[in-house]
């Protein structure tokens, strides 16, 4: 270890010249995105719910009473026989994730010397300084405030809601409000949808301390003061909004920031440091700035920010929601794929850290996205399948958990193993904590009973065949994308079928599903000796794709281990081998990445990483971008990287602990302090160049694990409240 600590935050020497580049906060209901221009202060503002409608037929479409001949010709080789599976409807994108507007804070044009932005981790608080003059942005998690303090030496600021912002629709029916109160002023925007009678109104108290505050509409302007605080609120809503009763409320609220920011940092704080990464980077390195540090790609000071950031973000963009695709923030209407979740991949690859890492928090945002819209899960199991129980979508925008995104290119409203997927990281969080949630259980045992009912046609051998079935978001090399017997929704439904009947003991339903599960078909091995995607007599694989779907067994689930199916764990090693990166996304690296550290592959895990580090995906506010080159922002490599780092270094299931299974070379000494484990231990870990590594075991529960290590496997016993110090002499 270094004598200098991780750096938990990151500065920059010039204002953001791009809202991408713009610094980051939020409480997982509002956002901000602060560029720090201390002539121009920009403050974009975001919310969860703000998701522009749209005219697209929301319903799922109504296909079960044509599924049986479906089911027939497919099972009869007609391996294009899905492509008429649809209502006729063309391909809809759910509703499109948009700002709300900015706060523009102008101050007369000067000189700007001794300047420097930077946001503080610990504290979720965005800082901007030059010359005397400060601005501090926070979003409070314990009053649901977007928190902007400005101080100076007689300040001179005009200030205004702004909702032109790139994208922004013509038709949207814009009403400012402006009146000057005791202390300062009460501004507000609204901004009515076209064609709808839903809007959005942004709400700002500003609190002036010494000089004067006069109307500029549609803002204000400040003279000779202080310091101004603005505080903030954005509500979607029909009709009129009561701007003067949400005014109050923020009046109610302290005028002091510190206190507001005391409230606050008690929440975040807590939460983002539970667990801290410790590369022994150079201390010089680590007082980079991220633009300068992102130009050092194989530097272990990097590898430390991203981390950090990757928790900072990842927590900062949930509560209400879990991350969209672009986390919480967007400064532009026309975010890519509607800033939509898309649950075929991305949601759980951004959400994969949660558990280990000790965020809570980010499961319960999860928890509540799933608990909301089971009813419409039951509607695509009853609507498309005919069934009981409930089938997830592969996208949402938060509001409708209907399947109607589809088209005969992607038959999403087929893909049946979405609530396996999405229900998978709240079973590891009950593991983690020692308990099984009853909303978990229900919803477990509705995806039993969808199984119950789809699951009725064999094949020759008298497994049972999953037909239609769908691999997000590939097809064979010789059929089409509707087929059988996909193996991520093999895996899927003997996962859901088994962990539904665990959550439910003794009763007749458990016994029923374990003996479904029992009876679907195993996995196949292609001529290439690789995990096939489909486990279908004649269905050909094809290699050069982002996703890795298939591998669902080998990551997130425990299926396919080196341990316990190493026939199977070898050929689903290589069918990574033979994947190739498609259009290089971000997702599809650290999903590869992922699987390759349950695999023990540190080479792939860090050719995996370096493909992103190298490839210039992260702006530098340290959120990242979809593509190489900064190309369409998107929080997927900065969520998911956590997840990979930790993957790498620390495994465990209920049963068992790995200790650095995947360790990248080029990162000799660290340490990984506060994971939390699936058998219900907190582990700090630590290794050295010699191979050497030290774990220390805080357990909350008596157990027997197994223990792995490159010496091998032996048990370990744990006594919870007794910590554990375990050795490992080399790698």
């Amino acid at each position: 270890m270094t004598d200098s600590a991780p750096v938990h935050g990151t500065w920059e020497p010039h204002p953001a010249a791009r809202w991408e580049d713009a610094f980051l906060s939020g409480n997982g209901h509002h956002g901000a995105l602060v560029s720090g221009d201390p002539n121009a202060e920009r403050v974009v503002v975001t919310h969860h719910t703000l998701v522009r409608p749209s005219r697209a037929d929301t319903r799922p479409p109504q296909l079960a009473a044509d599924l049986p001949a479906l089911q027939d010709r497919l099972l009869a080789g007609d391996t294009t026989a899905a492509e008429s599976f649809t209502d006729g409807r063309p391909l809809q994108w759910v509703q499109p994730f948009h700002p709300a507007f900015r706060i523009r804070a102008d101050r007369p044009p000067g000189e700007v010397r001794d300047y420097r932005r930077d946001v503080d981790f610990t504290t979720g608080v965005v800082r901007a300084s030059c010359d005397g003059w400060t601005s501090r942005v926070f979003v409070s998690r314990a009053d649901d405030v977007v928190v902007q303090h400005l101080t100076g030496p007689a300040l001179s600021l005009r200030v205004d809601l702004d909702h032109r912002l790139p994208g922004a629709p013509a038709g949207l029916g814009i009403g400012h409000g402006a009146v000057l109160t005791p202390d300062g002023a009460l501004l507000s925007l609204r901004a009515r949808y076209p064609d709808s009678d839903l809007a959005v109104t942004g709400v700002t108290r500003v609190t002036v301390t010494g000089g004067t505050t006069t109307l500029v509409p549609p803002g204000v302007r400040v003279e000779g003061a202080r310091s101004v605080l603005l505080l903030t609120r954005v509500h979607r809503h029909t009709g009129e909004l009561d701007v003067v009763a949400r005014g109050r409320a923020l009046r109610d609220l302290p005028a002091d920031p510190d206190e507001l920011l005391d409230r606050h940092v008690a929440l975040h704080r807590t939460a983002y440091r539970r667990v801290i990464l410790d590369l022994a980077a150079d201390p010089a390195e680590r007082a980079l700035p991220g633009s300068e540090l992102l130009k050092r790609p194989r530097s272990a000071a990097l590898l430390e920010r991203l981390f950090a950031a990757g928790r900072y973000h990842l927590l900062s963009a949930c509560g209400l929601l879990p991350p969209r695709l672009t986390g919480l923030w967007t400064g532009d209407w026309d975010t890519a794929w509607s800033g939509a979740f898309t649950q075929d991949a991305n949601l759980n690859l951004q959400t994969a850290s949660a558990a280990a890492a000790a965020l809570p928090e980010v499961t319960e945002a999860h928890a509540r996205l799933v608990q909301r819209q089971l009813p419409d899960w039951r509607d695509n199991a009853r609507a498309i399948f005919g069934t009981r129980g409930v089938v997830a979508p592969a996208h949402t925008d938060g509001e409708s958990g209907h399947s109607y995104h589809y088209s005969r290119e992607y038959p999403l409203h087929l893909w049946t193993a979405g609530a396996d997927w999405l229900l998978k990281p709240l079973v590891d969080h009950d593991e983690t904590h020692g308990t099984r949630d009853p909303r978990t259980a229900a919803a477990l045992a509705e995806v039993a009973l969808f199984y119950e009912d789809f699951l009725t046609r064999t094949d020759e051998h008298g497994h049972l065949v999953v037909v239609p079935s769908y691999s997000p978001e590939n097809r064979p090399a010789n059929a089409s994308w509707g087929t059988v017997n996909a193996a991520m929704d093999l895996s899927a439904a003997r996962h859901a079928l088994r962990t539904a009947a665990a959550y439910h003991p003794g009763t007749a339903e458990a016994g029923r599903w374990q003996a479904l599960a029992d009876r679907l078909p195993p996995h196949r091995v292609n001529a290439d000796g690789a995990l096939a995607e489909w486990a279908w007599p004649g269905l050909q694989d094809s290699y050069d794709h982002r996703h890795l779907s298939h591998l669902y067994g080998v990551w997130p689930l425990d299926e396919i281990t080196p341990y316990d199916t190493p026939a199977l764990a070898a050929a689903a090693h290589r069918a990574l081998e033979l994947r190739g990166a498609e259009n290089d996304s971000a997702h599809g690296h650290l999903h590869h990445a992922l699987v390759a550290a349950r695999l023990r592959d540190a080479g792939r895990v860090a050719h995996a990483l370096g493909r992103v580090l190298e490839g210039d995906f992260f702006h530098v506010s340290l959120m990242s971008a979809h593509y190489p080159g900064r190309d369409v922002y998107n929080a997927d490599a900065a969520h998911t990287l956590p997840a990979v780092l930790i993957e790498a270094l620390v495994q465990s299931t209920p049963d068992r602990l790995v200790l650095l299974p995947a360790l990248p070379p080029g990162y000799p000494v660290g340490a990984l302090r506060g994971v939390r484990t699936r058998f219900g231990a907190e582990i700090d870990l630590t290794w050295s160049p010699d191979g050497g590594a030290t774990a220390v075991l805080r357990p909350g529960r008596t157990t027997r694990v197994e223990l792995r290590t490159s010496a091998g496997a032996e048990p370990l016993d744990l006594v919870a409240g007794e910590d554990r110090v375990l050795t490992v002499k080399e790698r």
